[in-house]
């Protein structure tokens, strides 16, 4: 097989919006015994699977338009437009969360805005920071001020709560995850639920 060939990755067409696009950089859904339709986030379940691009837009067209039954050749049993954006960004979320959480588990985790602001002027940088959605605007700036100088990837995504249960201590206005394997994995879970939502920002 050709280097060419071996580069190549399986291809899927939207149902949204129609576009052909990687498999892995779409969202895939499978049905149940029972015909209803069901976010397949990690695409492991069995059974054939039909896609939409991770776009709350795509995913809503797609519903209103009926088109799953049309890919599955049968009519589907599926919620609302509404709760099935819902269902499929708590599903993202918690996977960003449960990240984090693996993360804190090896000690990979710098949280509190004091100590992420302290951790990025230090010599060993974090390698990714994370801002609460519901700070104080002086807060949030300050850390993105501070990352954008020394390079560091940051994004403004979830609740303080949300860092502060993950992590079992009292809500936390940013979190910073060490250089190292999570990196990555959050990184690509973060991006996916931004691009769903369309309304996550980063830096």
């Amino acid at each position: 097989m050709s280097p060419q060939k071996q580069k190549e990755k399986p291809q899927r067409s939207c149902l949204g919006c129609r576009k052909s696009c990687d498999r892995d950089a779409l969202i895939r859904f499978v049905l149940s015994p029972q015909d209803e339709l069901l976010p397949d986030i990690e695409a492991k379940l069995p059974g054939r699977g039909a896609y939409t691009c991770v776009s709350e837009t795509c995913l809503r067209t797609a519903l209103k338009q009926r088109q799953f039954s049309r890919a599955f050749k049968r009519e589907v049993v599926t919620v609302a437009p509404d709760e099935m954006i819902t269902l499929v960004g708590g599903i993202m979320q918690r996977r960003v969360l449960g990240y984090i959480g693996l993360a804190n588990k090896s000690g990979q985790v710098i949280s509190g805005g004091s100590m992420v602001s302290d951790a990025i002027r230090s010599g060993n940088k974090p390698g990714l920071i994370l801002i609460a959605t519901d700070v104080s605007e002086s807060i949030g700036e300050k850390i993105e001020l501070l990352a954008a100088v020394h390079h560091t990837a940051c994004f403004r995504i979830l609740k303080k709560d949300d860092y502060g249960n993950i992590l079992g201590k009292a809500p936390r206005s940013a979190v910073a995850i060490k250089t190292g394997g999570f990196v990555a994995q959050l990184r690509y879970e973060i991006e996916r639920y931004r691009n769903f939502l369309g309304e996550v920002r980063s830096l």
